[in-house]
């Protein structure tokens, strides 16, 4: 219990640094450099993590505009986040929108303090996790989608979805408000991109021969490089989310260690069993759906518990590529809502049971049971679910009546490089 007050007191200063006694708001240096270093690894997970591993996984003769889109998006929303997005997910408003009083972060100033580090190092954490957050979902929809289409799209729904659920969650909003841990962005991040990508590839429809040509990765060492970047970045994600250089940073940053080495090794193993072969393209997946299962449980379950999670995630986004995607008969290209979307489920529940101070996790908020946690847990997965679906279902008939949201298929047969983007990857 001390150790869950903890945790809720340092998430509690960095939302409402009002409440916070006098003496913690003077900034200290260890944690301005911690949190500087774990913003920097969030982009850098971005750009390039993101970039590389998507960029490798699809066609050589689309991989400049997955990685162009990546760069655009991520501009997109950083100068968005600047204009209004920080004021409407942080301000002081209702359960669902901050408010306009940050436009420009014009109410910031020089010194202002967050917790223990200046506000402007917050905005900036927080900006770089919208930022993965739209990037995670032009893996849905590409290799069919117009560039122009892709832009539209992305200022709608992180307008009416990305920053509604960033406040709901860590903006002292709704869910917030239910108890609803969210540790580094199971809902927020993992959930929100994952059923937005999946909308947007029913909407767009499947890939010009897919399912009677063999649509293979193009460069599987760059999915490997985008997948270590990602790895070593997620400890910034999750470390940084303690908002400080402290013991709850500690234990996030062992928790994504130990978690992701499992979802590997359990990946590997089942796909092992299924297949004849381990692969590093399962070696990779499973890293990927270790880093998004323990994301939200990062700083409240135990190492053991950690452990326990990120082999059940191995297992369970293995399922969700294979089993999953057959059943909804979607062209998901990256296979955004098999690891990011299940596994992001997986980890929400799993920190509503882990948690418990009996499985040794630092405990429930006063009063409230297991059950009780994991119905609050399965609450936020649903307002996310059905939220973020919306709006990336408005914001893609928004994009398609105004632009057209699918290149013609001659396009999509010669590659969107080249007719996109005037580009060639490689040298023919």
């Amino acid at each position: 219990m001390k150790r869950f007050l903890s945790t809720v007191m340092l998430s509690a200063s960095a939302i409402f640094p009002e409440v916070t006694m006098a003496a913690e708001n003077v900034a200290d240096k260890a944690d301005n450099g911690f949190m500087m270093i774990s913003t920097a690894l969030v982009l850098f997970m971005c750009i390039p993590g993101i970039a590389l591993f998507y960029g490798g996984l699809l066609r050589s003769k689309n991989v400049l505009s997955l990685l162009t889109q990546v760069m655009a998006t991520f501009s997109l929303v950083s100068v968005l986040w600047v204009i209004y997005g920080y004021s409407l997910a942080f301000g002081v408003g209702n359960d669902f929108f901050g408010n306009f009083n940050g436009l420009l972060l014009k109410d910031i100033h020089l010194t202002d303090v967050t917790g223990t580090f200046y506000k402007l190092i917050h905005v900036a954490f927080q900006g770089s996790f919208a930022c993965i957050t739209v990037g995670l979902i032009v893996g849905g929809f590409a290799e069919r989608i117009r560039f122009s289409a892709v832009m539209l799209f992305v200022f709608i729904w992180f307008t009416l979805a990305y920053l509604p659920m960033a406040h709901m969650v860590w903006g002292g909003g709704y869910l917030f408000k239910l108890g609803a841990i969210d540790f580094a962005g199971g809902t927020v991040v993992h959930i929100n991109a994952a059923i937005a990508a999946l909308v947007g590839a029913y909407m767009l429809g499947k890939r010009s021969g897919f399912g009677r040509e063999a649509f293979k990765p193009h460069n599987l060492p760059m999915v490997f490089i985008g997948t270590a970047i990602l790895y070593v970045g997620w400890f910034g994600f999750n470390a940084g989310s303690a908002s400080g250089a402290n013991e709850i940073a500690a234990l996030a940053f062992i928790n994504t260690l130990s978690a992701t080495a499992g979802a590997v090794l359990s990946w590997l193993m089942a796909e092992w069993m299924l297949r004849g072969k381990p692969s590093l393209l399962g070696a990779c997946s499973g890293c990927i759906a270790g880093l998004v299962a323990i994301t939200p449980a990062a700083g409240s379950v135990s190492i053991g518990g950690a452990l326990i999670l990120g082999i059940i995630a191995g297992v369970a986004g293995l399922w969700g590529v294979v089993v999953l995607k057959s059943w909804l008969k979607v062209d998901d290209t990256c296979d955004v809502f098999g690891v990011h979307g299940v596994c992001g489920i997986v980890g929400c529940i799993g920190t509503g049971i882990l948690t418990s101070a009996s499985l040794g996790g630092t405990g429930y908020a006063e009063g409230v049971t297991m059950l009780k946690q994991v119905g609050i847990q399965a609450a936020s997965i649903g307002v996310c679910l059905l939220w973020s679906g919306l709006v990336a279902y408005v914001a893609y008939k928004m994009a398609d009546y105004w632009l057209g949201l699918r290149v013609p298929e001659e396009v999509e047969r010669e590659g969107l490089d080249v007719n996109s983007h005037g580009e060639s990857a490689y040298n023919q």
